[in-house]
């Protein structure tokens, strides 16, 4: 892991925190006339400066804030995977920053305030500076920060006084550091504390890394479980495999193997992985076929059960949507290598019904329509599909959202279609119970 060193060392460690402000502040005026500084600035900020200079960011004000719509800024909090550490990363760090009369913020990965909490009168001070929930904090925007210098060089960082770019920003000290997602090394966003430089302290960069490690690891442990529940559903049909295959979650992380033994834990997926065959540079040629949570690749050619050969004239496989009960629906997948089933909740059960009925796809303005009337919705949409994706990924397509064109679509409706899903009010759930 890679650090920076604080403020609490070299040169200025034996200053006031008055008197290293006023020398940062020469450093700074120095650095943006291109004349000699009095003292080197730490690298990183240095480094930063640099970037900034030639970038040509305003050194007074930085450029123009731009705000996320509400809306935006809500699909985005629903979909970051921070969400799921929100309490990690509350228990670890808002108790401290509120004591220390500083806030907590956390963004996503391109820089965006997703949360901010913490001092109230803090809080108010932040306003001024755009740094509220919605704002664009990236380097390019904000100059050298907390939150956009750790984004820009994936490591924590503490921005304190006049080390940030942007003259506004000089009353403030801020620590940050990434939190990346261990499934795949991105960068998920920052997580930061900022307040008064005046009461800053330079230990607290240390207390926002561990816990960004802590989030990390509860992301860790959470992606283990899920392994875990794609295990139990791929070892029955591994075991029913006579050649080669292998069962990965979407994001290419092993979770069952027959017949081949690859060399890493993990195999680099094409970025839509389908049903259909795919080539892949660790197994070669592979049909996909899709697992609750993840996918299972078969080596074609491997095997008197690899040969490619289809499920049925119209695809790769079979999915039967099972909707006859009023309170208990199932999703069926039969393909070359076995059946499984999922239970549904009824959310995705109104979601898979409406695409069942719809070949052709539906946008995420339709689907807003047909689950709520109403066309706007469709922060919720999507975020509705997003995990519905996460649980039967090569079954689904999108642009449009549909059920994936090389499978046969079974729905097994009730007797009489008023009992079709009667928990639901959804229009589009309705039209269906009016069609027959």
């Amino acid at each position: 892991m890679r650090t920076q060193a604080s403020l609490g060392t070299g040169p200025l460690a034996d200053l006031s925190p008055a008197e290293s402000a006023r020398l940062m502040a020469v450093m700074r005026e120095a650095a943006l006339s291109r004349g000699r500084l009095p003292l080197p600035a730490r690298p990183v900020i240095g480094q930063s400066w640099d970037r900034m200079l030639r970038l040509g960011l305003d050194p007074e004000r930085g450029s123009a804030p731009r705000l996320l719509g509400i809306e935006e800024l809500e699909r985005r909090r629903q979909q970051t995977r921070l969400a799921d550490v929100l309490p990690t990363l509350h228990s670890g760090l808002l108790e401290a920053a509120e004591a220390a009369g500083h806030i907590m913020i956390i963004t996503d990965g391109d820089g965006r305030v997703l949360w901010i909490d913490g001092h109230r009168g803090v809080r108010r001070h932040a306003d001024g500076i755009a740094l509220i929930e919605g704002a664009h904090w990236a380097e390019d925007v904000a100059g050298t920060s907390g939150i956009g210098t750790a984004l820009a060089v994936r490591a924590p960082v503490r921005v304190h006084s006049a080390e940030h770019f942007v003259r506004a920003f000089h009353t403030w000290s801020c620590a940050a550091a990434p939190v990346l997602d261990p499934r795949d090394g991105q960068l998920l966003g920052i997580v930061d504390i900022s307040g008064p430089a005046a009461s800053a302290h330079p230990t607290v960069l240390s207390l926002v890394t561990a816990t960004a490690r802590w989030a990390e690891g509860e992301l860790r442990l959470a992606h283990s479980r899920e392994l875990d529940r794609l295990r139990a559903v791929a070892a029955p049909v591994l075991a029913r495999i006579r050649g080669k295959a292998v069962a990965v979650d979407p994001h290419g992380w092993i979770a069952g193997v027959t017949g081949v033994t690859p060399r890493d834990h993990r195999l680099l997926l094409p970025k839509s992985a389908a049903c259909g065959p795919v080539w892949l540079p660790a197994l070669g040629t592979c049909a996909v076929e899709p697992l609750p949570g993840g996918h299972l690749l078969r080596v074609l050619g491997s095997g008197a059960d690899e040969t490619g050969e289809l499920y049925g004239p119209e695809g790769t496989g079979r999915v039967v949507l099972d909707v006859r009960r009023p309170h208990e629906w199932s999703l069926t997948f039969s393909g070359p290598s076995g059946t499984w089933t999922h239970q549904l909740s009824a959310r995705h059960a109104e979601l898979l019904l409406v695409l069942a009925a719809s070949p052709g796809g539906r946008t995420a303005a339709q689907l807003a329509d047909d689950l709520f009337g109403d066309p706007t919705r469709t922060v919720t949409v999507r975020a509705a599909m997003s995990r519905l994706r996460r649980s039967f990924g090569a079954v689904l397509a999108h642009r449009p959202y549909r059920i994936a064109d090389q499978l046969r679509v079974d729905v097994r409706r009730p007797d009489r279609l008023q009992d079709l899903l009667p928990f639901s009010a959804a229009p589009g759930v309705a039209r269906l119970r009016c069609a027959g």
